[in-house]
C-alpha cells in the first residue's frame, strides 16, 4: 500500500489523502482504513479517529494504522485527537456502500493547530477479498464518456478483456471469451436476470440499459476469480449501487440522449432522516419516423426508484424498483423499398411487446466493530408476448400487404412469464482468530409460465438441413427452488501478505444437482506500489430454465462448470493512477450442447433476439478454454482529465458433442481499448474512445445446400472457420456548460463510428436472391442530447 504525506507550511491543518478500496457489496457497508503520522513523518500511537454521530472510534497502533469497519454509507465529521492536543474535525468524509476508503493523515505541528482540514482527491487501488479482476467505475465515466451512451454496460465494454458482442446495436457483454449469457447483474443487493430494454429470456443483454446512468454512484466489475458470495454466473460480476436522493431539499433534473428523454426528482424523508428518487425516460424516435431502417421504432420506457431511511444509528432500510416496458415490430412496410443490409429481414413480420421489474427491500444492522449483517427480501418479473411470420414461406398472394401479413400463419409465438423471488442474509464479522468472516445464505422462488409453439419447426434455421427441424409445443407452468450458503475468511499474516479461502453450496433443485464451489485468493505486497495477487476458484451457472423445458431430454442438463485461474501484478504509480498485468485461464466443463448438431456448443450461441434458433434438444458434454494476458493503465478523474487503456491477448476454444476445439464465436485474439475525457474549464469538456479488435471467427454457408433449399446452411466442417476482418471504432463527445434560470444547462454532441467503417455483423443469405450477403454494424451514427439540473 502507498502512503502519500504532506506537510502544510502555512496555516495549521490536517492532510487525510482518501484512498477508495474496491471491496464486496456483501452487506451495503462501508471502511474507513488508514494510517496517521507526526509532524515528523513518524508513526504516530495512540491517536483517536472517531465518528461522534455513530459513537464509534479507533486508536492507532504502533505502526500509526487505524480501522472502522462496517459503517453505512454516508457523510460523517471525523474527529481526530492526538495525545495532549485538542481535536481537529474533517466534515465530509464520505463512505460509500462496498467501498473501502484509506486515509493517509499527517499531524501538523503544534504550533500551528487550527481546525482546517483538506482532503485530497480519492485515487483506487486492490481490494483485499477481491484479489484479481476487480475495477471500479465512477458514474462520471458512464455519463461522459464517448460511445458510452449513458449506458452501464456499454461503458463495462470498454475495460481489459471484455468485447462487444455480435453488434453495435446491443450491450452484451463479452468477458474473456465467455458467452454474454454467463454475467450476474447486482443493483442495491438485487440480482437482476437482465438489467436492459428489448431483453428475451435466455437472454442477459438488449439494446439499452433500464438503469439510468444519473442514479448511478459506484460500479464494481469482477472479471474472475471472483469470491464465494457471488451466485451461478460463469464469467463476471457487474454490481451496481445507486445514489442516494437529496437528504436536505427538493431538486430535479430533466435530460435528453440516446436513452431518450425524462426527469429525476429527489427530496429528504422526515427531515433529512432519509430521502427519495424517482426517475423516468421515454424513447422519443417513434414521434419522428415510424421506421428506423429496420421496418419500425423501438419504443421503451424506464423507471428507476430508490428510496432510503434510517430507522437509528443501528438500523437502515431502503427500497428500490427498475421497470422497463418496451415494444417493437419489425418486417416490410407497404410501399417502402427494402434496404441491403435489412433485406432479410423484410421476409419476417415481427411483433413483440414485454416488460421486465425488480423491487427490492432491504434491511442493514450495524452491530459496532463487531460487524454487519444485510438481510434482503426481492421480486424480479418479466414478460415477453411476441410472434414471428415467415412471409416467404408461405408465399401468399395479394396486393395489399397488411393482409398478407393478416393470413400468414406464424411460426413462432410466444407469451410467457418469469418471476423470482429472493430471501437472503450476509453476515460480516470481525474475530480474534480471523481478521474478517462473511457468510450468508439464499433462498429463491421461481414462478415459470411457458407458452411458446413452433408448429411447422424452424424453416429457416442456418444449423438444421431439414427445414421443418424442431418442432415443438410448450405450454407448462411450474415452479422451481434454488438454496445456497457460503463462507469465507480473511486473514493478514503480517503486514504484507493477505489470504482468502471460502467456498459455496448451492442446490438446484429443478434438476437435481448439488454443487459444491471452492474459492481461494491470496495478495503479497512487494512494495509500496507493487503486488503480487492470485485467485481461483470454481463456478457453476444452471442452465436458463427456456432451454431446460423446450425439450423433454433437457431436463437432465447439469450445471455448467468454470474453473478459474487469475494471477496478475498491481503497480500504483500514484493516488490516481494505477497499471496492472494479469494471466488468466477458464476451463468450461458441462457446457449444453446440441444433440442434432455435434458440433454447435451453447457457448459459441451468445445473445440474441432469435432464442427460437437455439431451442432444440440438448446435453451437457461440451468443454471449452478461454486463456489471455491484459494489459491495464486507469487515471482517475482529478482536476482535469481521466482515461483507461487496455490491450489483451487470448484464445478461446470449445467443443460439441463431437469433441473437436474450434475457435469460440468471441474469440477475439486483440481486444485494444482507449477512453478518456478532458475539462478544458467550466464550459467545455471533451471525451473520446477507440475500440480495436481482432477478427472474431464465423461459421460460412454449404452454398451447395443453401441453393438447392433457398436458405442458409451452415457448413458444419467449417464451424468458425473464417474470420471477420478486424473492427474498429472512433467515437468522440463534446459538452458545453451553459446556464439557465442559475441553474447549469449541459448540451453534448458527439459521433459514433465517426470514421464510417463498415464493421462485419454477420454473413447472411438472401432467400429471394438464393445468394449470400454480408450485414454491417452500426455506421457513423450522430449523438446530441442535454440535462438540465434545476
Amino acid at each position: 500500500m502507498n502512503h502519500y504525506f504532506a506537510m502544510l507550511r502555512a496555516a495549521a491543518c490536517l492532510l487525510l489523502s482518501a484512498l477508495t478500496v474496491l471491496a464486496q457489496d456483501t452487506t451495503g457497508a462501508g471502511v474507513l482504513r488508514g494510517v496517521v503520522k507526526d509532524a515528523a513523518g513518524a508513526p504516530a500511537k495512540d491517536v483517536k479517529v472517531c465518528i461522534p454521530v455513530l459513537n464509534r472510534c479507533a486508536t492507532t497502533d504502533a505502526l500509526g494504522a487505524f480501522s472502522l469497519v462496517d459503517l453505512r454509507a454516508d457523510k460523517y465529521t471525523l474527529e481526530i485527537t492526538a495525545p495532549n492536543q485538542r481535536a481537529l474535525t474533517n466534515k465530509d468524509t464520505e463512505v460509500r456502500a462496498g467501498l473501502e476508503t484509506l486515509l493517509e493523515i499527517t499531524l501538523p505541528k503544534i504550533e500551528n493547530l487550527s481546525d482546517s482540514v483538506t482532503i485530497s482527491a480519492p485515487a483506487f487501488i486492490a481490494p483485499e477479498e477481491i484479489k484479481n479482476s476487480g475495477y471500479l467505475v465512477q458514474q462520471r465515466e458512464i455519463a461522459k464518456t464517448a460511445g458510452a451512451l449513458q449506458d452501464v454496460s456499454r461503458y463495462v465494454q470498454t475495460l481489459p478483456g471484455v468485447a462487444i458482442g455480435s453488434n453495435d446495436f446491443r450491450n452484451d457483454i463479452i468477458v474473456r471469451g465467455g458467452s454474454p449469457l454467463e454475467n450476474l447483474f447486482v443493483v442495491d443487493n438485487i440480482e437482476i436476470p437482465n438489467i436492459n430494454n428489448f431483453a428475451n429470456f435466455a437472454a442477459a443483454g438488449g439494446t439499452v440499459s433500464i438503469l439510468d446512468a444519473e442514479l448511478i454512484q459506484d460500479v464494481n466489475f469482477l472479471t474472475g476469480g471472483y469470491p464465494a458470495p457471488y451466485i451461478n454466473r460463469l464469467s463476471s460480476v457487474l454490481q451496481i449501487t445507486q445514489r442516494e436522493g437529496n437528504r436536505d431539499k427538493f431538486s430535479g433534473r430533466a435530460t435528453v440522449g440516446f436513452a431518450g428523454a425524462g426527469g429525476i426528482a429527489e427530496g429528504p424523508i422526515n427531515k433529512g432522516k432519509g430521502s427519495w428518487v424517482v426517475s423516468a425516460r421515454r424513447s422519443f424516435l417513434d414521434y419522428f419516423s415510424d421506421d428506423i431502417g429496420i421496418g419500425g421504432v423501438p419504443v421503451n420506457y424506464s423507471f428507476n426508484s430508490k428510496a432510503v431511511y434510517d430507522l437509528n444509528a443501528a438500523n437502515r432500510i431502503w427500497l428500490v424498483n427498475f421497470t422497463g416496458i418496451d415494444r417493437i415490430r419489425l418486417g416490410p412496410i407497404e410501399g417502402k423499398p427494402k434496404t441491403d443490409d435489412n433485406r432479410e429481414l423484410e421476409n419476417f413480420d415481427i411483433r413483440y411487446r414485454g416488460w421486465r421489474s425488480a423491487t427490492g427491500l432491504n434491511w442493514q444492522r450495524v452491530f459496532g466493530a463487531r460487524g454487519v449483517g444485510l438481510l434482503g427480501f426481492s421480486h424480479s418479473e418479466a414478460s415477453v408476448n411476441q410472434q414471428v411470420k415467415d412471409l416467404l414461406q408461405f408465399r401468399l398472394t395479394g396486393t395489399n400487404l397488411d393482409d398478407i401479413i393478416a393470413r400468414t400463419p406464424a411460426v413462432y409465438r410466444e407469451n410467457s412469464r418469469e418471476g423470482e423471488t429472493t430471501l437472503k442474509y450476509d453476515l460480516t464479522l470481525y474475530t480474534p482468530v480471523l481478521d474478517k468472516v462473511q457468510l450468508g445464505g439464499s433462498f429463491k422462488l421461481f414462478r415459470i409460465r411457458y407458452d411458446a409453439a413452433q408448429p411447422f419447426g424452424n424453416s429457416d434455421n442456418p444449423f438444421a438441413i431439414r427445414t421443418d427441424a424442431n418442432p415443438f409445443t410448450l405450454q407448462r407452468n411450474f415452479t422451481a427452488r434454488q438454496t445456497g450458503a457460503y463462507v469465507q475468511a480473511s486473514q493478514n499474516i503480517g503486514s504484507r501478505l493477505n489470504f482468502t479461502v471460502g467456498g459455496r453450496y448451492d442446490n438446484y433443485q429443478y434438476i437435481s444437482a448439488n454443487r459444491f464451489s471452492p474459492r481461494a485468493g491470496v495478495s503479497l505486497r512487494l512494495t509500496d506500489k507493487l503486488s503480487w495477487r492470485g485467485s481461483y476458484g470454481i463456478f457453476y451457472q444452471q442452465p436458463f430454465f427456456l432451454f431446460l423445458s423446450a425439450f423433454p431430454i433437457n431436463r437432465q442438463l447439469d450445471p455448467t462448470r468454470a474453473t478459474h485461474y487469475v494471477t496478475g501484478l498491481a503497480y500504483q504509480a500514484s493516488n490516481s493512477l494505477r497499471m496492472t498485468v494479469e494471466l488468466y485461464q477458464k476451463d468450461y466443463r458441462d457446457y449444453p450442447v446440441s444433440l442434432d448438431y455435434p458440433a454447435f456448443s451453447l457457448a459459441n450461441a451468445g445473445d440474441t433476439f432469435a432464442v427460437r434458433d437455439l431451442l432444440f434438444p440438448l446435453i451437457s458434454a461440451g468443454r471449452g478454454r478461454a486463456r489471455g494476458i491484459e494489459f491495464f493503465v486507469e487515471k482517475k478523474f482529478t482536476a482535469k482529465w481521466f482515461g483507461q487503456a487496455n490491450l489483451a491477448f487470448s484464445r478461446t476454444r470449445h467443443a460439441g458433442l463431437d469433441g473437436v476445439f474450434r475457435p469460440g464465436s468471441f474469440d477475439y485474439p486483440v481486444i485494444f481499448n482507449a477512453v478518456g475525457g478532458y475539462k478544458f474549464n467550466q464550459k467545455w469538456e471533451f471525451s473520446s474512445r477507440v475500440a480495436l479488435l481482432g477478427g472474431r471467427p464465423f461459421t460460412p454457408f454449404n452454398e451447395t445446400l443453401s441453393r438447392q433449399q433457398s436458405r442458409g446452411i451452415f457448413d458444419f466442417n467449417r464451424v468458425n472457420g473464417e474470420r471477420a476482418p478486424d473492427y474498429f471504432r472512433l467515437d468522440f463527445r463534446v459538452d458545453r456548460t451553459f446556464t439557465l434560470r442559475d441553474k447549469p444547462l449541459i448540451v453534448f454532441a458527439g459521433l459514433q463510428n465517426a470514421t464510417n467503417r463498415k464493421n462485419f455483423a454477420q454473413v447472411n443469405w438472401d432467400r429471394r436472391l438464393n445468394q449470400q450477403y454480408l450485414s454491417y454494424q452500426l455506421g457513423i451514427f450522430p449523438l446530441v442530447g442535454l440535462d438540465w439540473r434545476f
